[in-house]
């Protein structure tokens, strides 16, 4: 005997709901399980890895398709498209309890992993170890945010730690190879950058200057820095 499903209902299996509230009415999409933080992070960008389908539900788990007109009065649109990645965005995941609580445990050791990685200790000028900043995380009492990237949150712990204990972000040791002329030029660039010049060797003639520095580069500085200067580095 076939089963009849109604033209507004598609059931699907095994997924993530993303849930948001708008105009009084509740919105939701049906996403792949683990593919929403990916999304958010930046970390996949291809929708449609993320979505199961570019429908967007009133209520996912029935397949109750959300009808044209609410969509409009509530998005101002009826591109289904549109409306996923707004909601893909900015709402609600539905899980478990189990779940998140498993998500939570994993995104707070990834934080914790990414902070160990990027800091030292200034005086030893060594590295801490995970378990440490681990415990130094649950010391400030930090909450893991589910909408927020663990390389951004990570940012957010050390600005907190530096309160708490001996913490900075290490410095890259970098190695700059180029003409004279352009080596004088980076040089100036590079200064309020520097934290440390082991040495300097101008050469008149090889035509290059060697810079081996201590310096942390902020993102904003590295295209402008680079793009301008032909330049060899080594790490």
């Amino acid at each position: 005997m076939s089963i009849f499903t109604p033209t507004n209902q598609i059931r699907l299996t095994n997924v993530a709901v993303v849930r948001m509230k708008r105009a009084g009415k509740r919105f939701e999409i049906a996403c792949y399980k683990n593919k929403v933080v990916g999304w958010r992070s930046g970390v996949e960008k291809d929708l449609d890895e993320v979505l199961q389908t570019h429908s967007v539900f009133v209520n996912v788990s029935k397949g109750q398709v959300a009808k044209k007109e609410d969509l409009i009065s509530a998005f101002g649109t009826d591109d289904q498209t549109e409306i996923c990645k707004q909601i893909l965005t900015k709402g609600e995941v539905q899980v478990s309890d189990k779940e998140r609580h498993t998500q939570l445990e994993q995104m707070f050791r990834d934080i914790a992993t990414i902070v160990a990685d990027k800091c030292v200790n200034p005086e030893t000028k060594r590295p801490y170890t995970v378990i440490l900043i681990e415990r130094a995380m649950k010391d400030i009492h930090y909450s893991v945010k589910t909408n927020k990237s663990t390389k951004q949150q990570a940012l957010e712990v050390i600005k907190q730690l530096k309160e708490k204990m001996k913490i900075e972000r290490a410095h890259m040791r970098l190695r700059f190879i180029l003409p004279v002329n352009e080596g004088k030029k980076l040089k100036e660039k590079l200064k309020p950058l520097i934290k440390v010049i082991e040495s300097e060797d101008y050469s008149q003639q090889l035509e290059i200057v060697r810079f081996n520095t201590f310096i942390s580069l902020l993102p904003c500085y590295r295209n402008s820095l680079f793009s301008s200067h032909k330049c060899v580095i080594n790490i």
